[in-house]
């Protein structure tokens, strides 16, 4: 049973993309994937030395931020920076390292860090002003890398729950 009061909390969204790639940006959107240790089946990174690996199997971001983004004249969209897993409904300030998040299928991921923007996505920003998505200068704005605890196939439309907070 829905505990209607969390519906509201941002503990409670939805997987609204998966973004996968040969590797570079923008990922493009996949209906449902496989989620193994080291990522999504299928997704390549151009750069393994800064991305990949277990502790930074997704990078995760919100759509609500996107949209604020695009509100702002940023020529953003889902899966442009990079995501692998574009979420909506979450409290994103909330989705901090340490914090675990499941999906309705049983597929459990953990917040590792904050991730640092690069030039590989500056041109989705007016003026190349791709910090503007970084956690020193914009607390709240990051996306985030996750590693992978249990997994299985994701699919756009699951739940997604925060099942701790810090």
């Amino acid at each position: 049973m829905i505990d209607r009061r969390s519906l509201h909390s941002g503990k409670n969204g939805r997987i609204f993309q998966i973004n996968i790639s040969r590797g570079g940006v923008p990922k493009f959107a996949c209906e449902n994937c496989e989620l193994v240790e080291l990522g999504l089946v299928g997704d390549q990174q151009s750069s393994s030395d800064v991305h990949g690996g277990f502790e930074r199997a997704l990078c995760l971001y919100s759509l609500e931020r996107i949209n604020q983004l695009q509100t702002e004249g940023h020529p953003v969209f889902p899966g442009a920076l990079g995501e692998n897993i574009t979420l909506s409904g979450l409290n994103w300030e909330t989705v901090v390292p340490g914090v675990i998040l499941m999906t309705g299928r049983g597929v459990r991921i953990q917040v590792t860090s904050f991730t640092s923007p690069c030039r590989t996505i500056e041109k989705y920003f007016m003026r190349n002003e791709y910090s503007r998505i970084s956690q020193k200068v914009k607390p709240g704005w990051s996306r985030v890398y996750a590693r992978v605890l249990q997994g299985g196939r994701v699919q756009i439309g699951d739940s997604i729950r925060i099942v701790n907070n810090l």
